[in-house]
């Protein structure tokens, strides 16, 4: 017969009864970790009465555990000196945020949240910063963009 395949975006595992592929539920765990980052995105954006939370708090992603028991929430926090402070008062409002949570989202099982800071937002910050400073650079030195960086100063 042939293997069970799965996306490449979404690795599931998969098991082959007969001519039926059943897959883990990958699916459902996602949609179920899209509506917790948005429900604690709202939570965390309507204030928590903690001195230390502060600054520009993203929820980037969460990522539940195959029995939806544990959910780790990754948070961007900008700008980058309060992100220590944050994140220990975010942790030490988990179980607050948790039961706000159990009041938007209607789940039999609210998982445990944990918080994780997420440093891919500063990474592509850099990234565009860098790309922006190697474009200005190029105007200053009047080349455009479709111009050949290596045939510079060489005349046809």
């Amino acid at each position: 017969m042939g293997e069970c395949r799965s996306s490449p975006a979404s690795p599931a595992t998969s098991t082959r009864i007969g001519s039926f592929c059943f897959f883990a539920m990958t699916v459902h765990n996602d949609q179920v970790a899209s509506v917790l980052r948005r429900a604690i995105q709202e939570i965390i954006s309507r204030g928590l009465n903690d001195p230390r939370v502060r600054g520009l708090i993203s929820v980037t992603r969460v990522r539940l555990s195959d029995d939806m028991a544990d959910a780790t929430v990754f948070v961007s926090v900008l700008p980058v000196e309060h992100a220590d402070l944050t994140m220990h008062g975010l942790r030490h409002a988990g179980r607050h945020i948790r039961y706000e949570l159990s009041e938007h989202v209607k789940m039999r099982r609210v998982p445990r949240l944990s918080f994780s800071l997420d440093n891919t937002l500063k990474k592509e910050a850099g990234v565009i910063a860098a790309i922006n400073r190697s474009v200005r650079e190029d105007e200053k030195e009047g080349r455009g963009i479709d111009e050949d960086p290596d045939k510079r100063g060489t005349e046809p």
